[in-house]
């Protein structure tokens, strides 16, 4: 089938970027929150972003104008009904997602494609409060969405051929380098990372080495662009957590099972940068190692 219309459902961080790779794209875009404050924050996170690209001249003032022209919001589920394509990017709650497939799932029209932005729960969950487990994937963006190439593009034992095919030109379409996944917890980039990184906080934790020597070690000794532990600043201490904790559930290995530190920082509030503060503080001109008791 052809998409002309998409419609995402969340506009946080990834919901935003989504929403605005696609209206970028030309597609007809829609994304919903669950109340006007949210939907204007993340609206504004779209124009801002865009304005900055303007400022760089990445993009002409016109490209903008056009790709808000293309974008809209809502607060209501209903007005995602007449979409070729609806992405789901709300929070990695697996009742919460499958609580708004099944009640999106009668508003709209049979041939639509249902997909989730999910990074660890399995999409066959999902499609399955459904009735059309062949016409639903997953479709994995990266963050920041509009700069990351990669998409994961999952297929789960029930998806039709023709549906990952569409939404595997549909990710193309967008600019991005889609890689094909099966439905399995994390699929292909967090079934090998989430290891890595809980790897790096048990260093942390036995002393190894010091949080700073973690990072450099990587960077210099395996060309990574970021060390493990400024990488998991960046992605989110408690994002990280929530996520091994599915995959830990879902596979019961020992390699997915969150460190105690990485618990007791989640619930100090030492969620990384977004928060100030992880294994970094970030209150000042430049980051500064934490003092984490250990």
């Amino acid at each position: 089938m052809t998409i002309k219309n998409v419609g995402v459902i969340g506009c946080g961080l990834m919901g935003a970027g989504i929403a605005q790779v696609c209206a970028q794209s030309g597609y007809k875009t829609v994304v919903r929150e669950v109340n006007e404050e949210l939907l204007k924050k993340g609206l504004g996170r779209i124009d801002g972003f865009l304005a900055k690209s303007v400022e760089k001249d990445k993009m002409t003032a016109e490209q903008k104008a056009a790709t808000m022209a293309n974008l809209s919001g809502t607060i209501k589920l209903a007005d995602l009904n007449n979409c070729d394509l609806i992405i789901e990017a709300a929070v990695e709650n697996i009742e919460l997602k499958k609580e708004l497939f099944a009640e999106l799932d009668p508003l709209c029209s049979a041939a639509a494609i249902f997909a989730s932005n999910t990074s660890s729960l399995t999409i066959t969950e999902m499609a399955a409060v459904t009735k059309r487990g062949d016409r639903f994937v997953g479709l994995h963006f990266f963050n920041p969405v509009p700069l990351m190439k990669l998409v994961e593009v999952v297929r789960t034992i029930a998806t039709s051929p023709q549906t990952f095919d569409t939404a595997f030109a549909f990710a193309k379409s967008l600019g991005k380098d889609p890689i094909t996944c099966k439905d399995n917890s994390g699929f292909v980039v967090n079934l090998l990372l989430v290891p890595y990184l809980l790897d790096a906080i048990r260093a942390v934790e036995n002393k190894v080495a010091s949080i700073e020597d973690i990072d450099k070690g990587m960077m210099l000794g395996c060309g990574h662009p970021m060390g493990p532990l400024t990488l998991l600043d960046f992605v989110g201490i408690d994002t990280t957590y929530f996520i091994a904790e599915i995959m830990f559930k879902e596979y019961r290995d020992a390699k997915y099972a969150p460190p105690p530190l990485l618990r007791k920082m989640m619930l100090a509030g030492y969620h990384g940068k977004k928060s100030g503060k992880g294994f970094y503080d970030y209150s000042g001109e430049k980051p500064k190692v934490m003092d984490l008791g250990i």
